[in-house]
Protein backbone atom coordinates (compact mmCIF):
# COMPACT_ATOMS: atom_id res chain seq x y z
CA UNK A 1 0.00 0.00 0.00
CA UNK A 2 1.38 3.41 -1.00
CA UNK A 3 0.77 6.29 1.38
CA UNK A 4 -0.05 9.69 -0.03
CA UNK A 5 1.34 12.88 1.47
CA UNK A 6 -2.01 13.51 3.12
CA UNK A 7 -1.97 10.07 4.75
CA UNK A 8 1.59 10.61 5.94
CA UNK A 9 0.61 13.96 7.42
CA UNK A 10 -2.36 12.46 9.23
CA UNK A 11 -0.26 9.61 10.63
CA UNK A 12 2.53 11.97 11.70
CA UNK A 13 0.04 14.38 13.28
CA UNK A 14 -1.65 11.54 15.18
CA UNK A 15 1.68 10.33 16.50
CA UNK A 16 2.64 13.82 17.59
CA UNK A 17 -0.68 14.35 19.34
CA UNK A 18 -0.07 11.12 21.21
CA UNK A 19 3.09 12.66 22.61
CA UNK A 20 1.13 15.46 24.31
CA UNK A 21 2.93 14.94 27.63
CA UNK A 22 6.36 15.19 26.02
CA UNK A 23 8.41 17.90 27.75
CA UNK A 24 9.67 19.36 24.46
CA UNK A 25 6.11 19.73 23.18
CA UNK A 26 5.09 21.43 26.41
CA UNK A 27 8.17 23.67 26.47
CA UNK A 28 7.72 24.85 22.90
CA UNK A 29 4.00 25.53 23.03
CA UNK A 30 2.90 27.89 25.81
CA UNK A 31 -0.77 28.87 25.89
CA UNK A 32 0.01 32.55 25.25
CA UNK A 33 0.56 34.90 22.32
CA UNK A 34 4.27 34.05 22.45
CA UNK A 35 3.89 30.60 20.89
CA UNK A 36 5.51 28.52 19.61
CA UNK A 37 8.97 29.19 21.02
CA UNK A 38 12.40 27.62 20.75
CA UNK A 39 12.50 26.69 24.42
CA UNK A 40 13.49 23.78 26.63
CA UNK A 41 13.68 22.77 30.27
CA UNK A 42 16.81 24.33 31.81
CA UNK A 43 18.01 24.67 35.40
CA UNK A 44 14.63 23.83 36.89
CA UNK A 45 12.67 26.17 34.61
CA UNK A 46 10.13 24.48 32.35
CA UNK A 47 10.31 26.76 29.33
CA UNK A 48 13.59 28.62 28.83
CA UNK A 49 14.04 30.58 25.61
CA UNK A 50 17.07 29.54 23.54
CA UNK A 51 18.46 27.33 26.32
CA UNK A 52 19.13 30.39 28.46
CA UNK A 53 20.83 32.73 25.98
CA UNK A 54 20.74 36.37 27.09
CA UNK A 55 18.39 37.87 24.48
CA UNK A 56 19.29 41.42 25.55
CA UNK A 57 22.96 40.88 24.66
CA UNK A 58 22.06 40.34 21.01
CA UNK A 59 20.81 43.92 20.82
CA UNK A 60 23.10 45.70 23.28
CA UNK A 61 26.37 43.88 22.51
CA UNK A 62 25.71 42.25 19.12
CA UNK A 63 26.94 39.08 20.80
CA UNK A 64 25.76 35.69 22.00
CA UNK A 65 26.10 35.61 25.80
CA UNK A 66 24.82 32.79 27.96
CA UNK A 67 22.41 33.93 30.68
CA UNK A 68 22.34 32.73 34.28
CA UNK A 69 19.32 31.34 36.15
CA UNK A 70 19.84 33.82 38.99
CA UNK A 71 18.97 36.65 36.57
CA UNK A 72 15.68 35.50 35.10
CA UNK A 73 12.29 36.82 34.10
CA UNK A 74 9.09 35.21 32.91
CA UNK A 75 7.11 36.76 30.09
CA UNK A 76 4.07 35.15 28.44
CA UNK A 77 4.83 31.85 30.26
CA UNK A 78 8.36 31.77 28.79
CA UNK A 79 11.46 32.01 30.98
CA UNK A 80 14.40 34.19 29.99
CA UNK A 81 17.88 34.09 31.53
CA UNK A 82 20.23 37.09 31.51
CA UNK A 83 23.92 37.61 32.12
CA UNK A 84 23.35 40.53 34.50
CA UNK A 85 20.78 42.35 36.60
CA UNK A 86 21.06 45.29 34.16
CA UNK A 87 20.04 43.11 31.22
CA UNK A 88 17.14 41.70 33.21
CA UNK A 89 15.97 45.25 33.98
CA UNK A 90 16.18 46.24 30.29
CA UNK A 91 14.12 43.20 29.32
CA UNK A 92 11.55 43.75 32.06
CA UNK A 93 11.04 47.33 30.89
CA UNK A 94 10.45 46.38 27.23
CA UNK A 95 10.38 42.59 26.62
CA UNK A 96 9.14 42.63 23.03
CA UNK A 97 12.16 44.72 21.98
CA UNK A 98 14.51 41.87 22.87
CA UNK A 99 12.62 38.67 22.06
CA UNK A 100 14.09 37.11 18.89
CA UNK A 101 11.88 36.96 15.83
CA UNK A 102 9.81 33.84 15.13
CA UNK A 103 9.91 32.61 18.71
CA UNK A 104 13.66 32.09 18.49
CA UNK A 105 13.38 29.41 15.79
CA UNK A 106 15.72 29.37 12.81
CA UNK A 107 14.62 32.20 10.51
CA UNK A 108 15.63 30.11 7.51
CA UNK A 109 13.27 27.33 8.64
CA UNK A 110 10.39 29.76 9.22
CA UNK A 111 10.92 30.98 5.63
CA UNK A 112 9.73 27.47 4.66
CA UNK A 113 6.97 27.43 7.30
CA UNK A 114 8.97 25.07 9.55
CA UNK A 115 9.48 25.99 13.23
CA UNK A 116 12.60 23.98 13.81
CA UNK A 117 16.08 24.46 15.13
CA UNK A 118 17.92 27.59 15.99
CA UNK A 119 21.28 27.82 17.71
CA UNK A 120 21.64 30.67 20.17
CA UNK A 121 25.16 31.44 18.89
CA UNK A 122 24.05 31.79 15.24
CA UNK A 123 22.26 35.11 14.90
CA UNK A 124 22.00 38.38 13.02
CA UNK A 125 20.54 41.68 14.20
CA UNK A 126 18.73 43.59 11.44
CA UNK A 127 17.00 46.91 12.12
CA UNK A 128 16.98 46.23 15.85
CA UNK A 129 15.49 42.74 15.50
CA UNK A 130 17.28 39.49 16.33
CA UNK A 131 17.11 36.58 13.88
CA UNK A 132 18.33 33.16 15.01
CA UNK A 133 19.71 30.49 12.65
CA UNK A 134 20.42 26.77 12.71
CA UNK A 135 24.05 27.11 11.65
CA UNK A 136 26.42 28.87 9.28
CA UNK A 137 24.97 27.53 6.01
CA UNK A 138 21.42 28.26 7.10
CA UNK A 139 22.35 31.83 7.97
CA UNK A 140 24.44 32.38 4.84
CA UNK A 141 21.62 31.06 2.61
CA UNK A 142 19.10 33.34 4.31
CA UNK A 143 21.41 36.34 3.89
CA UNK A 144 21.78 35.78 0.12
CA UNK A 145 18.43 37.55 -0.34
CA UNK A 146 17.96 39.00 3.11
CA UNK A 147 15.03 41.37 2.54
CA UNK A 148 13.09 38.85 0.43
CA UNK A 149 13.70 36.06 2.93
CA UNK A 150 12.69 38.18 5.93
CA UNK A 151 9.46 39.03 4.09
CA UNK A 152 8.80 35.33 3.39
CA UNK A 153 9.52 34.35 6.99
CA UNK A 154 7.35 37.20 8.30
CA UNK A 155 4.46 36.01 6.10
CA UNK A 156 4.72 32.35 7.10
CA UNK A 157 5.04 33.26 10.76
CA UNK A 158 1.97 35.52 10.62
CA UNK A 159 -0.16 33.30 8.36
CA UNK A 160 0.42 29.82 9.75
CA UNK A 161 3.14 29.32 12.38
CA UNK A 162 2.40 31.86 15.12
CA UNK A 163 -0.13 30.48 17.58
CA UNK A 164 0.01 26.94 16.22
CA UNK A 165 1.55 23.84 17.73
CA UNK A 166 5.19 23.67 16.68
CA UNK A 167 5.19 19.88 16.23
CA UNK A 168 2.07 19.77 14.07
CA UNK A 169 3.22 22.74 11.97
CA UNK A 170 6.64 21.14 11.53
CA UNK A 171 5.12 17.81 10.45
CA UNK A 172 2.77 19.57 8.04
CA UNK A 173 5.50 21.56 6.29
CA UNK A 174 7.96 18.67 6.17
CA UNK A 175 5.33 16.69 4.24
CA UNK A 176 3.56 19.48 2.32
CA UNK A 177 6.47 21.68 1.39
CA UNK A 178 6.19 25.29 0.33
CA UNK A 179 6.76 25.95 -3.41
CA UNK A 180 10.16 27.62 -2.81
CA UNK A 181 11.46 24.87 -0.47
CA UNK A 182 15.16 24.01 -0.79
CA UNK A 183 17.04 21.20 0.87
CA UNK A 184 20.11 21.85 2.98
CA UNK A 185 22.26 20.57 0.12
CA UNK A 186 20.62 22.94 -2.37
CA UNK A 187 21.12 25.87 -0.02
CA UNK A 188 24.75 24.91 0.60
CA UNK A 189 25.31 24.80 -3.17
CA UNK A 190 23.84 28.31 -3.55
CA UNK A 191 26.01 29.61 -0.71
CA UNK A 192 29.07 27.96 -2.31
CA UNK A 193 28.23 29.45 -5.72
CA UNK A 194 27.90 32.89 -4.14
CA UNK A 195 31.40 32.53 -2.71
CA UNK A 196 30.15 32.60 0.89
CA UNK A 197 31.40 29.10 1.76
CA UNK A 198 34.93 27.75 1.62
CA UNK A 199 35.66 25.07 -0.95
Amino acid sequence: MTLTRTHKLLITGSLLLGLGGCSAMTAQNPSTKLSPVNAAEVAGDDRVMLFGADVVAYITQNAYVQGKPEFSSTYQEVDFHFSSADHKALFDAEPTKYIPQYGGYCANGIMFGIPWGGNAADFKVVDGKTYIFGGFVSQAAFELELDKNIALADDYWAQEVNGNNSFIQRAKRLVIRVPHYKTGEEQAAEVQAAGKLGS
